[in-house]
């Protein structure tokens, strides 16, 4: 950025004409020098601080069929094959199965659809999450919450909570039924994880694999009224995000498939949750093949000078990609909400 400073000669008593014409001639020429340098290239506006709030990071390709982000329930089994960090069976575990029922009763219900559905309207013009028209319906009586039963433990995506969602929903609840709910946040391996330990009541995840192998080593049931474990009944979709002058050309992409393969070819930086989450294991999807590149560190050993494994959740990983000027795969909830807030999670 270039700026032009003008500044005037005092007049003094104690030179001569010459003098005078001297330095009158030496000012002159200044003055063609700055204008001409000023007329060459014009001054950029001078930022402001809104224009500082402003992240650079910004969605590149959305909206693809390889990009759709399913959100499941599933209750947690008491007569679970529960383990410690270790690997050893843990057989003192208390879960509150009324609590959980109650909290994916109301979700389920229709004002807890109708409230996930109408979020983020008001604050950004757009729906955050949409309601698959498969979804399972809950019309179940809920009860009020009593002593044994006020305390839930829900073990959940960061997506759900970073994007704000679980803030807008859960006081509602809480306040209408009484109940407490404590919140852990984390990728959906991690979430899965923490409640095979037993450290949680119920699940709120997006990795269908993980999730169909939560069920299968019997770790989830059938709530009364459910059709099967998986209460899938929401979705948004992914978004590849990356710096707004968007070095690999994703944007002009033909699909996100092409678009990862151009972040490939070209080595540009790209943060990957690294943290065995449903973004994780969405974006592994999406690498070329011939890569090889694994949730294993030894896949991506030689990609190291573009490609970075954070293993932290979705708002670290975004201040990060701001920070590199970096490709990043997150959900659109999430970014929007990481945007808005001026690129601070």
């Amino acid at each position: 950025m270039l700026y032009c400073f003008c500044f005037e000669s005092e007049k003094t008593d104690n030179g001569g004409n010459q003098m005078k014409k001297t330095v009158s001639l030496l000012l002159a020429l200044v003055m063609l020098l700055a204008l001409c340098a000023c007329g060459g290239r014009q001054s950029a506006p001078a930022a402001t601080e809104a224009d500082a709030n402003i992240p650079d990071t910004c969605i590149l390709k959305e909206a693809d069929d390889n990009m759709i982000n399913t959100y499941t329930l599933l209750a947690v089994n008491p007569d679970a094959p529960f383990v410690n960090a270790d690997g050893a069976p843990v057989t003192d575990v208390a879960l509150n199965t009324a609590g959980a029922a109650a909290l994916i009763n109301w979700l389920l219900s229709e004002e807890g659809e109708a409230l996930a559905a109408d979020y983020g309207v008001a604050d950004y013009g757009e729906h955050l999450f949409y309601l698959k028209d498969d979804r399972p319906v809950s019309t179940a009586e809920i009860p009020q919450a009593t002593e044994e039963t006020r305390r839930i433990r829900l073990s959940t995506t960061t997506s759900v909570n970073d994007s704000g969602l679980l803030g807008y929903l859960l006081p509602k609840f809480e306040s209408e039924y009484g109940y407490e709910t404590e919140v852990y946040s984390a990728g959906t391996g991690k979430a899965i994880a923490n409640a095979k330990m037993g450290n949680a009541d119920l699940i709120l995840v997006h990795a269908k694999k993980q999730e169909e192998a939560f069920v299968a080593d019997g770790f989830a049931y059938v709530l009364e009224g459910m059709p099967s474990e998986r209460m899938s009944y929401m979705y948004n979709y992914f978004v590849l995000c990356g710096p707004s002058d968007d070095p690999a050309g994703v944007k002009d992409a033909a699909d996100v498939l092409e678009a990862f393969r151009s972040i490939a070819e070209g080595k540009y930086p790209f943060i990957s949750r690294g943290d065995g989450s449903g973004t994780h294991s969405k974006e592994l999807a999406l690498w070329p093949e011939a890569l090889g590149i694994t949730a294993e560190a030894e896949s991506f050993a030689d990609y190291g000078d573009w490609y970075i494994s954070a293993n932290a959740g979705m708002g670290a990983c975004l201040v990060m990609a701001e920070e590199l000027h970096a490709y990043i795969l997150t959900d659109k909830a999430t970014f929007l909400t990481f945007s808005a807030n001026g690129g601070v999670m």
